[in-house]
């Protein structure tokens, strides 16, 4: 017996609707955004396993490239968090469905472009950087309708269970392009960004046939938001790269925040930001919808989301240097092949992500929300306190449990978060809903890059020369202590995510008489798979510490907001007084 009241029948519970959509659709539905956002997270992770080869291929010097590598990491986010809003409330005006095809079919170019990629050096890298953006905006069209275009397709008590579903394809994306970008890379470069062509033209050609609009879609009769549109992604643009090239040495500074064009971007961005409420308060038809924070599901479910993805988007990268920069070096792996066994040793958050994802969805189908999300992030903040309890040289066991612990945090959290989110607004405004969700998540994943990457790299600019001395006395090559010296924290950093040993490359580069005078023994143990990493641990484990105090804080806060998230409310069911596109929002929306 459903729990539900009785209500009028869902589309999908009927043997077919007027658009044609028979009682199998949701699972097409389900299969296509499913490839999709497997796609989209396999070609998110097999870049990070494969930048070595990539930057190999086009002849990039990873001490001296930095900027290269944040684009690359960062500008695929930044375009991706600006377009989501925009491309939410379009799709609510002119068709997700329509939108999302489109989506395929521009990241499915930017794959091909990226294959092609027909420069080296410099000129290569901003190739790849602008065709990675090129896949950015085609993501952006995906992201922004899938989780609505789920939510049309399944009833209220199933919306858990897909979206939970679509989240565990996700996450095994992410682990499954680690290892295929570590299997393609060895034979050639650019196989990484050709796998993703297949299920591109596929899936294209599959939504284009299978999808179908809602009936229930609005009329084209509003306008677009021209100044809303162009105050938010002009300001959410300018901010961000702000942040990134905060990050890129300026001068003689290790980082770049003391640059004019660094502080004016972030002011002008900021200012820019704070506008877009305002205006969006008095346009007619504003593609950012305020008056949905008056319902509670919606408001303490977003800030619940950016919470999260602020405490683990950069942290998740910072563990990642950790394991290729130090851990495994130091229990006898080669430079070249710590970034393959980097992901093998991270599995246990996706184990743990893929165990908890569809329980957590069918659970708040059937109990709501509040109590699963608020326990997933204390699990996540638990285990972001147990890795800082953790020594550079830890037991992998104790890792492994609380990756495991975060794991099955981020997987009773995300799922009821999101099907929170969706089930609390009317049916008119899911593609809009949808796109500010993944904005703020997006938006809160880059943000989280550009603040621990700037936590990290301060303590290291403080520490690493006097550690760096103070080893490199200790082993009898104090002579070498002005060219090593002259390793930028930014380089360390970019050598350890890449599984690159910049001692050797040092040494190559300086004057063969002065390396003549450093015994064969010395050089034997610079070059070692030991004396960087340890040197490296040293000066980098204090900033890591304290990033994962700052991502356990982050994470019970978020805790919090998801017990005041209120009861479970499903809007078809519960909503009596609200009306799109107006600010009445009935007592049922808020209880």
């Amino acid at each position: 017996m459903s729990i539900y009241p009785k209500r009028q029948p869902d589309i999908n519970s009927v043997a077919g609707d007027k658009n044609g959509r028979g009682i199998h659709y949701k699972w097409i539905a389900l299969s296509n955004t499913t490839i999709a956002i497997f796609m989209a997270a396999v070609n998110g992770s097999i870049l990070l396993i494969s930048l070595p080869a990539i930057f190999n291929g086009i002849s990039i010097n990873p001490l001296t490239s930095f900027q290269y590598l944040l684009w690359v990491l960062m500008g695929y986010g930044i375009v991706t968090a600006t377009l989501l809003l925009s491309f939410g409330r379009l799709s609510d005006m002119y068709g997700r469905v329509r939108l999302y095809n489109l989506g395929f079919a521009i990241f499915t170019a930017g794959s091909v472009l990226l294959f092609l990629t027909p420069d080296t050096g410099d000129a290569g890298a901003i190739e790849i950087i602008v065709f990675r953006l090129v896949q950015a905006v085609g993501s952006a069209f995906i992201f922004s309708n899938s989780a609505a275009i789920l939510t049309d397709a399944f009833p209220p008590d199933e919306r858990g269970k897909a979206l939970g579903l679509n989240q565990v394809a996700a996450i095994s994306g992410q682990f499954v392009g680690l290892i295929i970008g570590g299997l393609l890379a060895v034979f050639n470069w650019r196989y990484v960004f050709l796998i993703s062509v297949p299920f591109g033209i596929f899936g294209t050609v599959w939504a284009y046939l299978k999808l179908k609009e809602p009936s229930y879609r609005k009329k084209n009769t509003q306008k677009v938001d021209i100044w809303g549109n162009l105050l938010f992604i002009c300001g959410l643009t300018v901010f961000l790269i702000g942040i990134t090239y905060g990050l890129v040495p300026y001068g003689d500074s290790p980082m770049g925040w003391e640059d004019p064009f660094v502080i004016t971007a972030l002011i002008a961005g900021l200012l820019m930001l704070l506008a877009f409420p305002v205006v969006e308060t008095r346009v007619k038809d504003p593609m950012f919808r305020v008056d949905l924070f008056k319902i509670r599901n919606f408001a303490f479910g977003n800030a619940a989301g950016f919470l999260s993805a602020l405490a683990r988007g950069g942290v998740m990268i910072i563990l990642i240097i950790l394991l290729q920069g130090v851990w495994l070096p130091l229990h006898g792996y080669s430079f070249e092949s710590t970034p393959f066994w980097a992901g093998v040793y991270m599995l246990p958050l996706t184990i743990g992500f893929v165990l908890m994802g569809p329980v957590s969805g069918i659970l708040s189908d059937r109990y709501g929300a509040r109590w699963l999300s608020t326990g997933g992030m204390l699990l996540v903040g638990i285990s972001f306190l147990v890795l800082a309890a953790l020594p550079y040289d830890f037991d992998y066991l104790l890792f492994a449990a609380a990756l495991l612990i975060m794991g099955l945090g981020n997987g009773m959290f995300a799922s009821p978060n999101s099907a929170a989110i969706m089930n609390s607004v009317p049916a008119g405004d899911r593609g809009v809903s949808s796109g500010m969700m993944s904005t703020l998540m997006n938006s809160g994943f880059v943000l989280s890059m550009g603040m621990f990457f700037t936590i990290v790299v301060v303590e290291l600019t403080k520490t690493f020369p006097s550690v760096l001395s103070s080893a490199l006395t200790a082993v009898n090559a104090s002579v070498l202590i002005p060219e090593m010296s002259a390793i930028p924290a930014t380089g360390a950093l970019f050598a350890a995510f890449l599984g690159y040993n910049p001692v050797q490359m040092i040494l190559s580069g300086i004057s063969p008489d002065l390396v003549a005078g450093i015994s064969s023994a010395t050089i034997a143990t610079l070059t070692g798979v030991n004396w960087f990493p340890e040197t490296l641990a040293v000066a980098f484990m204090p900033s890591l510490d304290l990033s994962f105090y700052i991502g356990a804080a982050l994470s019970f806060i978020a805790a919090l907001l998801c017990s005041m998230r209120g009861n479970k409310y499903i809007e078809e069911i519960d909503g009596t007084g609200y009306r799109t596109g107006s600010k009445n929002i009935s007592n049922s929306d808020i209880k």
